[in-house]
Parts: C-alpha cells; structure tokens; sequence
C-alpha cells in the first residue's frame, strides 16, 4: 500500500524559502541542511501527513531554476483550509500575492492560488 510522503520544490534562496514558509504560512520547520555530496541545501517541514521538502542548488555558477508562467496552477501544493475568509486575511496582513481567486463552485468548494518567492503554486481550499 502507498502512502504520501513528502512534496518537493526547488527554491533559488534557501534563507528566503524557508521564511515564507516558517513565518509568512506558519509551516513547522523540521530540519534544514546542506548536502555537500550532491550540491544541495535542504529544509523540510512537518505537514499534516505528509513532509514538505525545499531544495535549493549550491553548486557554484550552477543555473538557478526558471520562472514561468502556467495558466493551470499545475502542478501545485494544496492545503485544505476550514475557513477560507481567516486565510485570505493571513495572505494578505502577509502581504503575499494573489495568483488567482478566490474562486467557487457553489456548494462544493472555494480555493484561491498564491505562490512563494520563487513562483512555485501553492493553493488554499475549502471544502464545503
């Protein structure tokens, strides 16, 4: 039987990722540290359920990840939120902005997209 793990994004500054995530969305900062063997600096944070893991490149002159623009949020980390209004108050007393929504489908769900330092989607749903 599988059972989720953990999500992965690659950052361009570790300092600044791990920021967002700790003090701008709250995330409980597991572990961080730089794996020399294969380039990389590493931080994890506890999820419910499952872990998410920021890495970020060290190699010296190595080529940064590319921003682009993807009109379907995909692929995307989501967290279900129980109450989307105290969650758009938190991105915005944050200062984080909006890449879509808040958005509805009567009845069934509400969901808005944002995205950290480095663009990688992350998305708020509430199911109803």
């Amino acid at each position: 039987m599988l059972k989720l793990d953990h999500f992965a994004f690659e950052v361009t500054d570790m300092d600044r990722a791990v920021d967002f995530y700790e003090n701008k969305l709250g995330l409980a900062l597991k572990s961080r540290g730089v794996n020399e063997e294969v380039h990389e600096a590493y931080a994890f944070f506890q999820l419910q359920g499952c872990t998410l893991e920021l890495l970020s490149n060290i190699q010296p002159g190595a080529a940064m990840p590319k921003l682009k623009e993807n009109p379907l949020n995909s692929p995307h980390l989501a967290f279900q939120t129980n109450d989307m209004d105290s969650t758009l108050a938190m991105i915005r007393e944050n200062g984080i902005p909006v890449i879509k929504g808040p958005l509805e489908i009567p009845g069934e769900e509400r969901w808005v997209y944002i995205a950290d330092p480095d663009g990688n989607v992350l998305e708020f749903i509430h199911w109803l």
